[in-house]
């Protein structure tokens, strides 16, 4: 017998609808509690407002956006590649997607949000990067992404669309792997294999598979 869905989770799920169909910052509290055809109060006693579901997502889709980068780039886990690749897929989202670059920067400016992102892209980078930073520390990789977070945010939030997607990008992922002690050779090589792939397209499924992975899950949490 099919497990029945929680309060939480169905506030988790169409929460998750409503933001990605509709936008984050244009979808309030009570919205969704009229959705669910609950109260805003029991809507509260599950999540104090609505950042605490975006941090929820955030975590969730950190590592739904990992996983569908390793298995886009095809070179295993934790490949230099993915991290590029995730760049280059969330920046045309956001080009291309008001809704995808309103999600994107709202959980970039909320410090919740920000610390899981740091946490999550942290771990990954001391794997990822370890043969190019072998004697560095915990604390020079935190201060690493946080340098890394700002790159990102400017990048998936820039305003001058004069300068090309594929520009932006580029000097992104540059600047990103030099701070890693990437050498250029191999940073030039991952950036022209990356934009030589289809990109827009992966930017364009995320959210469609994330939300397809969250309303298909009994148990979010």
């Amino acid at each position: 017998m099919a497990k029945k869905e929680s309060t939480k989770d169905k506030i988790i799920r169409v929460s998750t609808r409503m933001f990605l169909e509709n936008g984050y910052s244009a979808t309030t509290v009570q919205a969704v509690s009229s959705e669910l055809g609950i109260s805003k109060g029991n809507f509260t006693f599950y999540f104090h407002s609505k950042e605490d579901i975006l941090a929820v997502l955030t975590d969730l889709l950190c590592k739904f956006q990992r996983e569908l980068m390793e298995y886009e780039a095809g070179e295993g886990i934790s490949s230099l590649l993915s991290i590029c690749l995730e760049l280059m897929s969330m920046a045309a989202a956001c080009e291309e997607n008001e809704v995808a670059k309103d999600f994107f920067i709202s959980a970039y400016q909320s410090p919740v949000c920000l610390e899981i992102i740091h946490k999550s892209d942290t771990e990954r980078a001391k794997k990822v990067f370890a043969e190019y930073c072998s004697d560095w520390t915990d604390e020079q990789f935190r201060e690493a992404e946080t340098l890394v977070a700002g790159i990102e945010y400017a990048t998936l939030n820039a305003v001058d669309k004069a300068i090309s997607l594929e520009t932006r990008i580029s000097g992104a992922l540059n600047t990103i792997m030099t701070i890693y002690n990437v050498p250029e050779e191999i940073r030039k090589i991952k950036i022209e294999k990356v934009l030589a792939m289809d990109y827009c397209s992966i930017g364009k499924r995320i959210f469609k598979e994330f939300k397809e992975y969250v309303e298909q899950k009994s148990e979010v949490l």
